[in-house]
């Protein structure tokens, strides 16, 4: 027999736990499926926040290691990179959100449901629980907030470990000699430039005829010249 709630959201990223929250504190009975083990989504846990924290890192230690804090009258010895301890640091600022999103839920009464969801009929899902057992939740009302996934390359695998997506990027477990980067977004810019500025060298292939294609021209163009004056 199927739980009822009067909203199921299915995935707990930005979109679907500030939706969830919101429902349960305007007085909807509310659940959301999320297999992932922590809160959050993909921007918490492996996109925005890890990204921000490696960027932030990695110009604290360009500006010390690159000497590029002599002209204020700043000098510094050696300069030593720990890159155990950088990553732990972004390990740690993911955790303390998403057990804060956790706390949300628990607070607001929002009932997390492990696991990964199905249509059974439009009012009904069938999970499939991290624990290996299966639930069915009922609701007049559902939202779908599952995010994306990165896009693949034909004759491309992802082994995790010489070819790897972005996820991997922000745990590499030592500083590669040269990163080839397929796709000039914001996302390959973002995490090349973390690897450049600890002391990889960075290679950025891009299909359409300049970088971050998306947005604003102008706006790319003065990006790329100062990634190619730091290059």
């Amino acid at each position: 027999m199927a739980d009822e709630f009067d909203l199921i959201v299915i995935g707990a990223g930005p979109g679907g736990y500030v939706a969830a929250i919101r429902a349960a504190q305007l007085g909807l009975k509310t659940a959301c499926v999320e297999k992932r083990g922590t809160l959050g989504g993909t921007c918490l846990n492996v996109g925005c926040i890890p990204s921000k924290a490696l960027l932030h890192a990695s110009e604290l230690y360009e500006e010390t290691a690159g000497g590029h804090l002599k002209k204020w009258g700043i000098g510094l010895g050696k300069v030593s990179l720990d890159l155990d301890a950088m990553l732990k640091a972004k390990d740690e600022s993911v955790a303390g959100l998403t057990k804060g999103v956790e706390g949300l839920f628990k607070k607001n009464k929002v009932e997390w449901v492990k696991g990964s969801a199905q249509f059974k009929d439009k009012q009904t899902i069938a999970v499939s629980t991290n624990e290996g057992g299966k639930r069915e939740l009922k609701a007049k009302n559902i939202i779908i907030a599952t995010g994306s996934d990165i896009a693949s390359l034909p004759n491309i695998t992802l082994d995790g470990d010489r070819i790897i997506g972005s996820t991997e990027a922000l745990s590499l477990p030592s500083v590669p000699k040269h990163l080839l980067v397929i796709g000039g977004g914001y996302i390959g810019l973002e995490l090349g430039s973390v690897w450049r500025r600890l002391g990889s060298e960075v290679t950025v292939i891009e299909y359409m005829d300049r970088i971050l294609p998306g947005m604003d021209q102008e706006l790319a163009k003065a990006f790329e010249r100062i990634i190619k004056n730091r290059a």
